[in-house]
């Protein structure tokens, strides 16, 4: 295969591709500490994806921790102080824990948050391209060592760096050209995803983050910035491609079938297309190898269930940045720096990653569930711990103790005498299911990840260089 002529070598310290919250993040970081970054990305900036955009309070904290949460307060989303979850018949209320003195949640159309990041990222020094894709990766040796990339007039530039940032979400190319496309942990949802904006009424309640579970279904209602309220929901996985127009009939029935965000929606005017995510899967990539890292979705993906990516972005690609800015001219320190980042992203992410593959089952509430919504209701406790988990103040294994467990049983068999059966199959899985995911824990999530295949070399290079697309 014949390259691409090139024009010129350009370089810096850090390449970054994709300049949404995880590359933002990454940039913004190592740009603040004097390093030279050029950031790529294929669309315009800013501009709309597919997203939740729910921040927790944990993922607030981290804009904070940024210099952008006034610009992001700006945008007008209301602070969302208060949490409502139903389910079977049963409300739970809570506030959140305070994550640096921020005690409330807030979801930001991606449109704005982007824009803010993008601006910001500017600011601090490094230099954002838009509207450039990617075309391969440059190794030297089996060391990343640049990319080459084509600008919306088709002129070829290849820019040569100590580390090269793959954020560029699901579909990475950077994943994909150096060999961890193919997921190490991957466990597909048993829930389809979809979400519309809505016009929300005069006197809705627009401080509170609300969801309800009836049945297998899941649905939210999330106020956001300039009026609008995000309802998503989260029927059980549907087989096949969608049809026409399929996505509005399959939002629109799921509503239907959930009186709570009936009751919710009901004043507000629909705005926009019904929007969709189907064939999910949560994963874990191999993230970092010789001059390359993978920060967000690039290297590892939760289920929109939890609302967990934009927090684990934005806190891993800053955390990134971070481990690197000191050692980027030291090649064997920077891979050993980039190993240890890997490590623990896996290890501070497994625990919720096994609480967000359990409600992404697309399956009806089991008793063990029906109890803990019922106890919850009237239990402050364990309403602040469940909040707790989704902003990451607090962990799964504070909530099922072997205690609470026990007592969530006993609750069932007196509550739920006609389900007898049940209530005892569901203890049973309980514990399969414990059993499991410690044993996932030691060893495909131990924290040491397997090594990715040799990438493929499809094309000469500069001298000292070769491509892999």
């Amino acid at each position: 295969m014949t390259p691409s002529p090139v024009p010129g070598i350009e370089s810096a310290d850090v390449v970054v591709v994709g300049a949404r919250c995880a590359g933002s993040a990454t940039a913004l970081t190592l740009a603040a500490a004097g390093r030279r970054v050029v950031v790529l990305d294929s669309a315009p900036l800013p501009s709309d994806t597919l997203s939740t955009h729910l921040l927790w309070p944990a993922g607030m904290a981290e804009l904070q921790r940024l210099g952008v949460l006034p610009e992001v307060a700006a945008l007008g989303a209301p602070q969302l102080t208060h949490a409502y979850a139903e389910g079977a018949g049963f409300g739970i209320g809570s506030t959140f824990q305070p994550v640096d003195g921020i005690d409330y949640a807030m979801c930001v159309r991606r449109t704005g948050l982007d824009g803010v990041l993008v601006r910001a990222v500017i600011a601090a020094g490094a230099d954002v391209r838009p509207r450039c894709r990617v075309e391969s990766v440059v190794f030297d040796g089996n060391r990343c060592a640049g990319v080459r990339y084509s600008d919306s007039g088709g002129a070829v530039t290849e820019i040569r760096a100590a580390l090269v940032v793959g954020a560029d979400g699901r579909r990475s190319a950077v994943a994909r050209a150096v060999g961890a496309e193919e997921p190490f942990l991957s466990v597909p949802s048993g829930r389809d995803c979809y979400f519309a904006y809505w016009r929300d009424a005069p006197d809705a309640a627009r401080h509170i983050a609300a969801q309800w579970r009836v049945g297998a279904d899941l649905g939210t209602a999330f106020p956001c910035d300039d009026g609008l309220v995000l309802s998503l929901v989260q029927p059980p996985r549907a087989e096949g491609r969608l049809g026409p127009r399929e996505a509005e009939h399959r939002y629109s029935s799921a509503v239907q079938r959930i009186p709570g965000l009936v009751d919710r929606l009901r004043g507000c005017e629909r705005v926009g297309r019904v929007r969709s995510a189907v064939g999910i899967a949560s994963y874990f990539r191999r993230s970092a190898g010789p001059g390359w890292a993978l920060p967000g979705d690039a290297g590892h993906f939760k289920d929109p269930v939890t609302a967990q990516g934009i927090r684990d972005a934005l806190h891993y690609g800053r955390r990134l940045a971070e481990a690197v800015t000191d050692v980027l001219d030291d090649p064997a320190v920077l891979d050993a720096a980039l190993a240890q980042w890997e490590r623990t992203r896996v290890i501070e992410c497994r625990d919720i990653f096994h609480w967000t593959n359990r409600l992404a089952r697309g399956e009806a509430m089991r008793p063990l569930e029906i109890e803990l919504y019922r106890s919850a209701e009237v239990d402050t406790e364990l309403a602040e711990i469940t909040t707790g988990i989704f902003s990451r103040t607090r962990k799964p294994a504070d909530l099922y103790t072997p205690a609470r467990a026990l007592r969530l049983g006993w609750d069932a068999l007196r509550h739920q005498r006609h389900q007898v059966p049940a209530v005892l199959a569901d203890m049973a899985r309980e514990i399969r299911d414990a059993v499991a995911e410690r044993q996932m824990t030691r060893t495909t999530l131990r924290g040491t990840p397997p090594r990715v295949s040799t990438p493929t070399l499809l094309t000469s290079a500069t001298p000292g260089a070769q491509h892999v697309r």
